[in-house]
């Protein structure tokens, strides 16, 4: 079976998959789509469920494969090797970051926001994702200042997303200098996923 979700945006092909997948007993489900943020979450969605997942790059989209069934034909060192996403146990922290300043006072708010993030960079003190939403998505996009450190942040191996609604909102959606987009299918999946969510903001 072939989803084309070529176009959409999340969370709707995690829905078309999902909906294709619970009408049968066992088979493939192909999904098109044409954004990194789609790929991941049919991916995430996959493993969440015991799925076999397998992602291949067309022209200008990408194919994600998710079996469902068939346990004696694909196992899990198969699996591995062909690059599935298997499941994980629970992840330690997701951090959600919902404003670009710290406090009231937006001046020295932009200043503790900064040094936040260099404490976090020189202790060693990661989460494992940091969610950017509202006007959060400004410290991924046009503040110059913690972009480089987002950016070590990311190369020390923090995963980094930011709402994609919100970067509609503030009309930045071309303006994302680091991670990638994301849906609200972050923080849902949050509450299952990691041992602890953090709100700042």
């Amino acid at each position: 079976m072939q989803i084309d979700a070529r176009g959409m945006g999340c969370p709707k092909p995690v829905i078309m998959a999902e909906e294709a997948l619970s009408k049968i007993g066992e088979g493939i489900v192909d999904v098109l789509v044409d954004n990194e943020a789609s790929v991941k979450n049919l991916a995430r969605f996959a493993s969440k469920n015991g799925f076999f997942s397998e992602t291949t790059k067309e022209d200008d989209y990408w194919r994600v494969k998710i079996v469902k069934g068939y346990p004696c034909e694909i196992g899990p060192e198969e699996a591995v090797g062909a690059g599935s996403v298997l499941p994980e146990e629970k992840k330690h922290l997701l951090l959600v970051i919902a404003t670009d300043t710290m406090g009231k006072d937006e001046e020295l708010g932009k200043i503790l926001m900064k040094s936040f993030f260099e404490t976090m960079k020189v202790y060693k003190e990661f989460p494992h994702t940091i969610f950017f939403l509202n006007a959060g998505v400004k410290l991924t996009t046009v503040n110059e200042e913690i972009i480089p450190i987002l950016k070590e942040l990311e190369a020390m191996g923090v995963e980094i997303f930011s709402c994609g609604t919100c970067l509609k909102y503030y009309n930045l959606e071309s303006e994302l200098k680091v991670g990638y987009r994301g849906t609200t299918n972050h923080i849902v999946e949050g509450m299952k996923d990691f041992k602890k969510t953090v709100w700042i903001g």
